[in-house]
């Protein structure tokens, strides 16, 4: 062999070589894709705007506790003429019936809006002041990015549920007494199985909004205003909201992201109802496949100015 073809041949190897190295540094690693999840998070919690939305959720079950204390000091009844919350009249009996309560009192608007409010700003939030391109620079990949961004709204989901029920439980301990626990049914459980129920409520709670999460995420995948993202996503909440209590509409309502989420209580039944409980997850992971693929779609190709 030549002395240039020797060279040719070891150049060849050394490129070879080279390639392997620069894809292995070119690809992520796990440890990457964690501190990335990481940074999402912090950068969710860090905000102004998520400690006032905690704030506001963290109000709801002081407010409802306090209301019910001062409507049954003078021997009243909590909600005798059949309004308010769902077992608000169960609160005076036991103070756990409060988390339950500020739950049902939550879900509907309040809880679903925060979540909107962190999914729509999620994509169009970075790309409106400018941050989204320089994130993209980074060997993380759209697709992970987007991952970590939902994976952030969804941990918020769960910060946002425990708030309720954490500052629900502790407001119930001061105001009212804690001890056995009569379900739904009319049995009666033990206070540790109440507690753990009330787990199981506050999980089925924070999966309920799965929906709203992915949807919230899509919207902000089209715009690159996260104002626009956060209207627009808590402009279809309160749309299909409507649309729910229209008898007219059973045939489609079944459909609708907000249709099972007072399936919970079913929860706090003995035996448990499962059937509306697993109907809610299922409606909730359709909704996580359908918008998840089509934000995946959208931000995939979108062209990054911003």
């Amino acid at each position: 062999m030549s002395q240039a073809e020797a060279g040719a041949g070891s150049g060849a190897g050394a490129m070879a070589r080279a390639v392997p190295a620069a894809t292995a540094r070119r690809t992520p690693s796990p440890l990457w894709a964690l501190s990335l999840f990481r940074s999402e998070v912090a950068t969710v919690f860090r905000r102004w705007r998520t400690f006032a939305l905690l704030g506001v959720l963290a109000a709801v079950p002081v407010l409802v506790g306090v209301a019910v204390k001062m409507e049954t000091q003078d021997g009243g009844a909590a909600g005798h003429g059949g309004g308010g919350p769902a077992f608000i009249s169960q609160v005076t009996n036991n103070g756990l019936f409060l988390v339950f309560t500020s739950l049902a009192a939550t879900l509907p608007f309040f809880l679903p809006m925060a979540i909107g409010v962190i999914a729509g700003d999620s994509v169009a939030g970075e790309a409106s002041s400018g941050t989204l391109r320089y994130l993209l620079v980074a060997p993380a990949g759209r697709t992970r990015l987007l991952l970590a961004k939902f994976a952030a709204t969804l941990t918020f989901c769960c910060a946002a549920t425990l708030t309720v029920a954490a500052l629900a439980l502790a407001v119930g301990a001061v105001l009212f007494p804690l001890g056995d626990v009569t379900l739904i049914s009319g049995v009666t459980v033990s206070f540790g199985e109440g507690l753990l129920r009330a787990l199981a409520v506050a999980g089925a709670v924070a999966l309920s909004l799965v929906g709203i999460a992915a949807l919230g995420l899509f919207v902000s995948t089209l715009t690159g205003s996260g104002i626009a993202a956060m209207a627009t996503t808590v402009g279809l909440l309160i749309t299909a909201q409507i649309l729910d209590q229209f008898p007219q509409l059973h045939a489609i309502q079944p459909y609708l992201f907000p249709h099972y989420w007072l399936s919970f209580a079913d929860l706090l039944r003995a035996p448990v109802y499962w059937d509306q409980v697993l109907d809610n997850l299922g409606l909730q992971a359709l909704y996580a496949a359908v918008f998840g693929s089509a934000a995946w779609a959208r931000f995939t190709t979108k062209d990054i100015t911003a």
